[in-house]
């Protein structure tokens, strides 16, 4: 799989917006999906960098979001809290 840097740089800006809009764990949109395919190298490319949320859209089709170390790559790990570290 190519470097995530790299996929993402290939991504158009209003891709990129409408990723951020979505937030690190938002339901990719289909043309979402085409793009990250498309900058991964062709249909079915993108796949690893997107995966199966655990839920369906109402025509049946799984809901996608990001792969959790692209959303890290691209929003910044999430902070830890005192409740985390204390446990």
């Amino acid at each position: 799989m190519a470097d995530i840097a790299a996929v993402l740089g290939r991504l158009a800006p209003h891709e990129l917006e409408e990723i951020r809009a979505t937030g690190p764990k938002g339901h990719l949109s289909r043309h979402i999906i085409q793009a990250l395919d498309r900058a991964a190298g062709g249909p079915g490319s993108g796949r690893g960098y997107y995966v199966p949320a655990g839920s369906v859209s109402p025509t049946g089709s799984p809901h996608q979001i990001l792969r959790s170390d692209v959303a890290a790559w691209l929003f910044g790990a999430p902070e830890r809290t005192e409740a985390a570290n204390s446990h």
